[in-house]
């Protein structure tokens, strides 16, 4: 093992910079927001191709639909024109056969809209479902440091509720602008039949408000962006005070918490207000001009109708055209409300679906094979920076030997985390590679590098469920059954992994033995608890390199045996790396790698560096001293 200490130590290694050198709340997220309407609506096509599947066929029941909708205008012409005012009286006759066609297209027109709506309900949920399918995966592509420059309730907003925007536009906006653009066009079409004049009119009196909402959309789409990024906000406060809720208990900080929650609830309220207050005057703008409108109409149509240019039948006509022209044009703030909601909703999941992985898979020409056994593992001149902060480890070179095991010492924000991250492929150095095997783990599928190295963090974090489901998750790592059939929590290796570790007396202790739950997070079981499951689940893995996070500082002594045993058993014959928080475990190893400020100060044997006098041998003291 060698080690290379080139560079200037600057910062800590152990987490991200200090504010104002880090990245800000969301920065590594792409907000999509130079994106316009129509290119953010495109773009979400090509995610969710179901979206527009199909989309001629609903294109044309649409527009029946809305022919259906004119047909009472014409009904109502040619009774009071055809019918009842013919030259030779009244035809009721006619009259009958009209109503009964007009029926008939109003039925027809009804199945057609009812057709319309299932298939953008349908096309709608498909969609989403591949949309938010595609958010999570690519969210859990990204680096745990990507992921940690927004908080988790604001991640969490994209992939639920800013989707449910979408969904609420697709299923219901979607269906009335559709009907809606065509409503107008075939009542524009009839108006100009009937007269000309009057269409002229009505279409003058409406461009002033068309040229109102193009001009107010993008302070409507900024509004709504703002409703989007404070609804984010508010979650992840709500999820910080759900999840931190004994330590707020606990250090008696609740009115604080009550405070920032009310803050952020505020901040959303006031910003759905000024939002909603914007397209309120609007639609009153719409509502006012469609008064006006029937207004003049009726005037002008009976000036017209008085000079012989226009039948009664016709000007009656005219008038529900006129209704059906201006309905979906009030409708059409509301429509504008849900689509800028909508499109907001969209860019901040195209946000994070664009946002590059800065942890790769390798394509197919990259992939290189790599054996199994206990790995060797090296860093070669490897430096690395978080994201947005300085270079914190300078030009390490490791070599870890098949089997070995190492301990990685220092003091807090050393760099020993770091490491660890890099061995496991959490992050990708700025310079030189990590290799297992000789082979760079970047030109390694992810899948292939999980099965062959496995992290224990130090927290023990476990899945809601039962011990054996969480145990089962490592078999299902080590038997990579493509075809599915994976085991179950009921397999008996379950059982037989935890004999292995020497656990068996532990779980015939627990109620109900590996069926007992482990609550969300583990919380129904102790912090040693939690650990011991998790190292039995590394086991049934059966990785040829474990990185492990040293976690017995908070656990009672006997279970700190029963941790040390398990331990013991686990790295048996397996390449180990330990982030080493106490000195006893880097007594029992190997290796002792030092870390001081970002680069490896010391290493070898434990007896070797105490005898040298160095850093160890410092920390050595100190700890010795502590724990008489």
């Amino acid at each position: 093992m060698t080690s290379t200490t080139t560079g200037t130590p600057s910062g800590t290694a152990d987490a991200p910079p200090a504010a104002g050198r880090a990245l800000p709340r969301e920065g590594r997220f792409t907000s999509a927001s130079e994106l316009g309407v129509g290119a953010t609506l495109r773009r979400a096509a090509q995610v969710s191709p179901e979206l527009v599947q199909g989309i001629w066929l609903t294109l044309l029941l649409a527009v029946l639909a809305a022919g259906g909708r004119v047909l009472v205008p014409v009904a109502v012409q040619q009774v009071v024109d055809g019918a009842l005012l013919a030259d030779g009286g009244p035809d009721l006759p006619r009259v009958w056969r009209l109503l009964a066609a007009a029926a008939v297209g109003l039925l027809v027109a009804g199945a057609c809209t009812t057709a319309v709506n299932g298939r953008l309900i349908r096309r709608a949920e498909a969609g989403l479902r591949t949309l938010r399918v595609a958010a999570f995966d690519h969210v859990h592509r990204l680096s745990v440091l990507t992921q940690g420059t927004e908080r988790r309730g604001a991640l969490v907003s994209r992939v639920t509720s800013d989707v449910d925007t979408i969904s609420l536009f697709v299923q219901w906006g979607g269906l009335m602008l559709l009907v809606s653009v065509l409503q107008v066009t075939v009542a524009t079409v009839l108006m100009a039949v009937y007269s000309w004049q009057l269409t002229l009119v009505v279409w003058c009196t409406f461009v002033p408000l068309a040229v109102v909402l193009h001009r107010v959309q993008p302070r409507v789409n900024r509004r709504y962006t703002r409703v989007r990024e404070r609804y984010g906000a508010m979650l992840a406060a709500v999820s910080e005070a759900v999840v931190g809720a004994e330590t707020i208990r606990a250090y008696g900080v609740a009115d604080r918490t009550e405070r920032t929650l009310d803050a952020r609830i505020e901040d959303t309220r006031a910003a759905q207000v000024r939002a909603q207050n914007l397209v309120a005057t609007v639609f009153s703008s719409g509502t006012l001009v469609a008064t006006g409108v029937l207004a003049v109409v009726v005037v002008v149509g009976t000036v017209l109708a008085a000079r012989g240019d226009l039948t009664v039948g016709a000007l009656l006509a005219f008038l529900f055209l006129v209704q059906l022209f201006t309905q979906p044009v009030q409708m059409a703030t509301e429509i504008l409300s849900e689509l800028q909601n909508a499109v907001a909703g969209w860019r901040r999941v195209l946000g994070v679906l664009e946002t590059e992985v800065d942890v790769p898979e390798p394509t197919d020409d990259e992939v290189l094979p790599t054996s199994t056994g206990p790995g060797r593992v090296e860093l070669r001149g490897v430096s690395y920076g978080y994201p947005g902060g300085p270079t914190v480890l300078h030009g390490v070179d490791l070599d870890v030997a098949p089997g070995s095991s190492v301990a990685v010492v220092g003091t807090t924000g050393s760099g020993k985390t770091t490491i660890a991250r890099l061995v496991a492929r959490f992050v990708d150095p700025r310079e030189g590679q990590v290799l297992l095997d000789g082979v760079d783990v970047r030109r390694l599928r992810d899948a292939d590098l999980r099965r062959r190295v496995v992290l224990v963090p130090q927290e023990g974090y476990l899945f809601d469920g039962t011990l054996a489901q969480n145990v089962a998750d490592g078999l299902r790592l080590a038997a990579d059954a493509p075809d599915g059939t994976a085991p179950g929590p009921d397999d008996p290796r379950v059982v037989q992994v935890l004999e292995e570790l020497g656990l068996g007396p532990w779980v015939a202790g627990l109620p109900a033995g590996v069926h007992t739950p482990v609550g969300q997070r583990g919380e129904a079981m102790s912090a040693g608890e939690r650990q011991l499951v998790a190292l039995a689940r590394a086991h049934a893995a059966d990785a040829d390199v474990l990185v492990l996070d040293e976690a017995t500082s908070a656990v009672d002594p006997a279970t700190e045996v029963a941790i040390a045993r398990a331990l013991a058993r686990l790295t048996a014959g397996r390449t180990t790396v330990t982030i080493a928080h106490r000195l006893s475990t880097a007594e029992g190893a190997d290796q002792v790698v030092v870390v001081d400020a970002g680069r490896v100060v010391e290493h070898g044997p434990h007896a070797r560096l105490v005898a040298a006098g160095g850093r160890y041998a410092a920390l050595h003291a100190a700890w010795v001293a502590q724990t008489r």
